[in-house]
């Protein structure tokens, strides 16, 4: 990143005399100035790498499709990166007063970015979507921002490290790649096993920046003050210390901050709000006349009058066409989908798996969700296990009767391997003879291609499918993001595949509790609703070529 003394090629040659000044006006050794310009590369690598992740972290969770997001921050990030080395060759005659400024706005801009973009998200009550552009826009304006701030970093700390010994150019380069990035490697470890578990995206970034502020400063400031005049000095040091004062300020405030902000996009009954190391669960309602409502990330799951319509849709028409002692549900932390199987007779087992242990656990303990859930972990026929829904479907070697994959949306790029051939193939090993698959793909009136490339991608499994669709969520069933289920943008259906070796009947069984929402005849006219739907010529999806549209 950075020649240590050859002389710029684009900028002025040196004179001996000036070099000799420059490196006389250090208050320290050569070997010791150089050892500190190095370890302020390490500190701002790592807090630029932390600036990048935490970007990209938040904008999946607020927009969705972390692969989106990822590809929109690096690329921009890297082409402002280039600008941003190109416009600080100007201030390479300045070079220690360039590089406390561009470290000080760096701390401020980067520190305050994770908070900066939920609040557009929260008080905007944009939710992703066609409405995404309020945080597009803002993840794109900082990604360009912090972006041209790290490039400038490279010409300035260059010019800085000439001033201290002569080396040639690629002994120079060497060392500060090097410095560069084992900083990225520490920061970009620090990032999900540190600072994230520990202090959340907020307060991490806020830290993040102060250690910037602290690093850039310090460098300037300590080492080469004699390059700056009494009132540089001066407007540095109270730059810094403004800086610090807002990230700290904010740092002190950011717990207020996120309950207004969960009440702005959730409203003011948010009873339970805890970060997992797999996602946000978000509870809220469970008092008189307060319906509970369950957030994963951000996106409502059925509860109400909807839930009972939505798990129906799921769970009775794989549990009547044929035997049903032995169950597998995928996903379904929150017990709902098993209370639902547990209400037929003839359940033997039901074995759920989640990778949420601690979604279980609020499932279990608390009161309105277990009630909402009729207890169903509780039941002694009922086995739950916490893993990785792949995983555990690789490994297992039992046969079910019935699998239930109540799994998140297929087009979240955390969920499109729980939607690929490879996925289907593992859960058609594991049906017993007679054994049903039921998925659920999402709505389908705004996203028909979704529903029927899972219905591909099924029937190259190797399974016979059959596509329905269940009307749901009026308006008003469920608050979510920005207020209410109208802007939230919640479908107004839901489709499901029923798939199995031979070609499944999809029906209701006779014999069992009669169902509050559906009938044989609804039935029959939700699949061919979903047939009307029909997109042919899709492609099955694949775990190295995933072809859910966003």
């Amino acid at each position: 990143m950075i020649e240590p003394h050859a002389p710029a090629p684009t900028g002025p040659p040196r004179t001996r005399g000036e070099a000799g000044r420059s490196q006389a006006r250090l208050p320290v050794r050569p070997t010791t100035g150089r050892f500190l310009v190095l370890a302020g590369v390490f500190v701002c690598a790592a807090c630029g790498l932390v600036y990048e992740l935490e970007l990209v972290a938040l904008a999946s969770y607020l927009i969705g499709d972390s692969v989106t997001q990822a590809s929109v921050v690096l690329a921009v990030m890297v082409f402002a990166m280039g600008i941003g080395s190109l416009a600080a060759k100007r201030l390479r005659c300045r070079a220690a007063a360039g590089f406390g400024a561009v470290e000080a706005a760096l701390a401020l801009v980067g520190g305050c970015s994770a908070m900066a973009l939920y609040a557009v998200f929260a008080w905007t009550g944009d939710w992703g979507g066609v409405r995404s552009g309020g945080p597009r826009c803002l993840l794109v304006g900082f990604s360009l921002a912090i972006g041209l701030l790290i490039g400038a970093e490279v010409p300035l700390l260059m010019e800085l490290i000439q001033r201290i010994r002569r080396q040639d150019a690629g002994g120079a380069v060497a060392d500060l790649f090097a410095a560069d990035y084992v900083g990225a490697l520490v920061g970009g470890l620090a990032f999900p096993f540190l600072l994230l578990p520990q202090l959340g995206q907020l307060t991490g970034a806020l830290l993040t920046g102060a250690v910037n502020s602290v690093a850039g400063g310090a460098l300037v400031l300590g080492l080469f003050r004699r390059d700056l005049s009494r009132r540089g000095r001066r407007l540095l040091l109270i730059a810094n210390l403004a800086v610090l004062g807002v990230l700290a300020a904010a740092a002190v405030l950011v717990d207020d901050f996120e309950r207004a902000a969960r009440q702005a996009v959730y409203g003011g009954q948010v009873r339970v709000a805890l970060r997992t190391g797999v996602q946000e669960v978000v509870l809220t309602g469970g008092g008189p006349g307060r319906p509970v409502a369950l957030f994963l990330d951000g996106r409502p799951r059925p509860t109400g009058r909807d839930g009972s319509r939505y798990r129906e849709a799921l769970v009775r028409p794989a549990m009547s066409g044929g035997p049903h002692a032995r169950v597998l549900v995928l996903g379904g932390g929150d017990g709902l989908a098993t209370r639902e199987v547990l209400r037929l007779p003839g359940v033997e087992r039901v074995e759920v798996v989640d990778p949420d242990a601690a979604l279980v656990r609020l499932a279990r303990r608390d009161p309105a969700l277990s009630a909402l859930n009729g207890h169903a972990f509780a039941d002694p026929r009922v086995q739950v296990r916490t893993d990785d829904v792949f995983r555990r479907l690789r490994q297992t070697h039992r046969a079910y009767d019935v699998v239930i994959a109540d799994l998140p949306d297929p087009t979240l790029t955390s969920s499109t391997k729980l939607y690929s051939q490879e996925f289907y193939g593992l859960a058609r090993r594991t049906l017993a003879p007679g054994g049903r698959l039921v998925v659920h793909t999402g709505p389908v009136t705004s996203r028909p291609r979704v529903l029927w490339t899972v219905e591909a991608t099924l029937r190259a499994a190797g399974l016979d499918p059959v596509p329905y669709r269940v009307a749901g969520r009026a308006p008003g069933s469920a608050r979510g993001p920005g207020g209410s289920a109208e802007t939230s943008g919640a479908s107004r259906d839901w489709g499901f595949v029923l798939a199995a070796r031979d070609r499944p009947a999809l029906t209701l069984d006779p014999h069992g509790p009669r169902p509050r929402t559906l009938t044989p005849q609804s039935l029959r006219a939700d699949a061919r609703a979903a047939a009307r739907t029909r997109v042919r010529g899709l492609k099955p999806s694949t775990l190295v070529h995933p072809r859910y549209p966003d």
